[in-house]
């Protein structure tokens, strides 16, 4: 791969409700400072990926409501519909292909419209959509799957939410950092046999943006660059009862390719931290399997024995994740920037000691569709 890097990074604090402030508000907002952080001028950007949904906004060609807001004047812009780590992706092939630096902007207002009738859209308009099938009840079918076969508690899982939520506490972007109990999880209400409130994210607004740049550029920022060492994409069967939702293959393809790209054998031994895209807290165990950090059904052991907590041999979503705060389509670009952050040192008061290499992970469609991980780390 030729030699690209992330530069700049900004996110605004994710919200339930952004009332006083419409989608080129926040746009323009992260744009700003991901300039700032990169000591770059919109000058200096001769690319621009937006990410949004029109489903989300409500609003045909999404994309256009923020092309100011982002710098897109007088240079080659598109969207991407699908979470940021594609975004970001497509980002990173035209930095590849001969532009300067890239400025990828996500956003959502998931307080604005109906989440299950959006998310409904992602199925098949004939045998699957008219049932109500939505992002939730399909995640509660792949729970489901997963618990059944490995023999899973569902106070095993909810480990996950207490992990995560008190991460949170750290993270000053996050909307729900809290102090909590297995005991509080398994008491909430329940929405999704058996996903319980606090094993689901909530609905939240907010806005990201990441700077991808070539050499060039890179040696007039002045932050220290994430370099990005590997990154791979992959998608699985459309209808829900052709896959096996237990076992990510798209993932796992994805990783063993941006893997093998970053030169990783190990990667339970060679990444020091890792941002999962966890919506629900059944995803965290599995989507580890996927990225084969552990073996199958032994996702859920990997707090219990320590290796995933602050301070343990691969700690997994010290910002709280998506658990934490969801905007939809952006908490994959935040998954990037939280990983961006660690290999630069910047992450505060979550910074992971010597995290010198770091994963990234987003996902798009049900159950996890389709997958797209990232490699960076702080040394070329």
């Amino acid at each position: 791969m030729d030699n690209a890097a992330i530069v700049g990074v900004a996110q605004t604090k994710y919200e339930r409700r952004k009332k006083d402030q419409i989608f080129a508000d926040l746009v323009f907002d992260v744009t700003r400072a991901a300039l700032d952080d990169a000591g770059l001028g919109i000058d200096d950007i001769d690319s621009v990926v937006t990410v949004s949904n029109d489903f989300f906004d409500g609003r045909t060609i999404s994309g256009m409501a923020v092309g100011d807001a982002c710098g897109g004047q007088d240079k080659n812009i598109s969207t991407v519909s699908g979470d940021g780590t594609f975004g970001a992706f497509y980002g990173l092939m035209r930095v590849l292909s001969g532009y300067k630096a890239t400025i990828v902007v996500a956003h959502c207002k998931g307080s604005e419209g109906s989440l299950p009738l959006a998310t409904n859209g992602m199925f098949d308009p004939i045998f699957q959509r008219h049932l109500g099938i939505d992002a939730i009840s399909s995640a509660a079918i792949q729970a489901n799957v997963y618990l059944t076969r490995y023999g899973i508690r569902e106070e095993d899982i909810a480990q996950v939410s207490v992990k995560n939520h008190g991460n949170a506490r750290r993270n000053p972007f996050a909307q729900l950092p809290m102090e909590i109990t297995v005991a509080d999880v398994m008491k909430s209400r329940k929405i999704a046999e058996p996903l319980k409130l606090l094993d689901c994210c909530p609905i939240s607004d907010g806005a990201a943006a990441i700077i991808i740049a070539g050499e060039e550029v890179v040696a007039r920022c002045k932050t220290k660059p994430a370099w990005i060492k590997g990154v791979a994409h992959c998608s699985e069967d459309y209808l829900l009862g052709d896959r096996d939702l237990a076992n990510p293959v798209a993932l796992r393809d994805a990783a063993r390719r941006a893997y093998k790209m970053a030169g990783i054998r190990n990667p339970l031994a060679e990444i020091d931290v890792a941002e999962v895209l966890e919506p629900f807290s059944y995803m965290e165990p599995l989507w580890l399997e996927g990225l084969d950090i552990c073996e199958p059904g032994k996702g859920f052991r990997m707090i219990d024995e320590g290796v995933t907590v602050m301070g343990g041999k691969l700690p997994v979503n010290p910002s709280g994740g998506a658990l934490s705060a969801n905007p939809v389509l952006v908490a994959g670009l935040a998954r990037l920037i939280e990983a961006s952050l660690q290999v630069r040192g910047d992450a505060g008061a979550r910074q992971i000691k010597g995290a010198g290499t770091a994963l990234a992970h987003g996902f798009n469609g049900p159950c996890g569709q389709s997958h797209c991980v990232w490699i960076v780390g702080g040394n070329r």
